[in-house]
């Protein structure tokens, strides 16, 4: 049983949870699968709950766990959190309500193996919004990364034939996917800015924020008659969504780079849109194309070769 969530998350002395703590592989794997699962999870909502139902019980779950297993932090944190509440309230609709509302949406429209794959994309439009907004530079290896990963995303959006450049005939969910992910680069952009607390307290605080902000959106969701009341099947989808993406990815990935540094840590997140398009086939059963291999190779190219450029340009 999990005894702390924080910085440093401690398990019991013994039994499995012990064992699987102290591998730092195994838990940087499994953090970007149940990420990943995120995707399928999203379309196997569909007719299940609908989207911003699914946003707003999904963080009502995690704010139960939190309350369960992290008051003493977050009370500890309370004083300085009290004094950046505006902040906190627009990180938490910026990563969390309008990222999954975006996410969940586009999973009406277009398949999982798409969702994962542009999902890719994340640490081009992170380079983006680092230029506009902090003034951060890349060097010409990660542009050309970044714009490698994006002609990746390209492919999809118009399914490996450029004839659909010509009609503009777009899946409407790719690019709702593709805003999610403009939303969460944003979102990450800023992170730098956070106060100095726990990051339990941290990811408390935008848990609050992100209910919140979910409540508007849940009642225009109820007024055009778009809510579905989650069926039980629903219901199992919004426990996953609160337990794993949520809540034991961010442990593991924290405590994974506790033992073996960010850096090295960082790479794994690139398993995401793998293990998004290998869920999508096995357990949905989408086709895998080839226009989608070619987007894979894309978009996974751009991002190794971004990161090469930038240890090469660091060391």
């Amino acid at each position: 049983m999990v005894k702390r969530l924080g910085e440093r998350c401690f398990l019991a002395d013994d039994g499995l949870w012990s064992r699987l703590y102290g591998r730092p592989y195994l838990l940087l794997v499994l953090s970007p699968l149940f990420w990943a699962g995120n995707a399928v999870a999203s379309r196997l909502a569909v007719g299940e709950v609908s989207p911003m139902a699914l946003t707003t019980f999904r963080w009502s779950g995690v704010l139960l766990l939190l309350a369960l297993f992290a008051m003493k932090p977050i009370m500890a944190d309370w004083p300085v959190m009290k004094g950046r509440l505006p902040y906190m309230l627009a990180m938490g609709a910026l990563g969390f309500t309008f990222f999954n509302a975006f996410f969940y949406i586009a999973a009406h429209f277009t398949s999982a193996v798409n969702i994962g794959i542009i999902q890719g994309a994340l640490p081009g439009l992170v380079f983006v919004f680092a230029y506009l907004i902090a003034g951060t530079r890349a060097g010409s290896g990660q542009l050309a990364g970044m714009a490698t990963t994006l002609v990746g995303v390209g492919v999809i959006a118009v399914k490996g034939d450029l004839s659909t450049l010509a009609s503009l005939d777009f899946n409407a969910g790719d690019l709702m996917m593709l805003g999610a992910c403009v939303v969460y680069a944003l979102y990450t952009v800023l992170l730098p800015r956070r106060p100095k607390i726990a990051g339990l307290s941290f990811f408390a605080g935008l848990s609050v924020a992100a209910f919140l902000t979910s409540l508007p959106f849940l009642a225009a969701e109820i007024a055009m008659g778009q809510y579905v009341a989650p069926t039980p099947f629903g219901w199992a989808v919004v426990a996953y969504c609160a337990v794993f993406p949520s809540v034991v990815s961010q442990v593991f990935f924290v405590r994974g780079v506790e033992l073996v540094g960010p850096g090295r840590a960082g790479v794994f997140i690139n398993l995401i849109p793998v293990f998004g398009s290998l869920l999508a086939v096995l357990v949905l059963g989408e086709s895998f194309r080839p226009y989608h291999a070619l987007a894979l190779a894309l978009v996974l190219g751009g991002i190794f070769w971004a990161e090469w450029s930038k240890r090469g340009e660091v060391a």
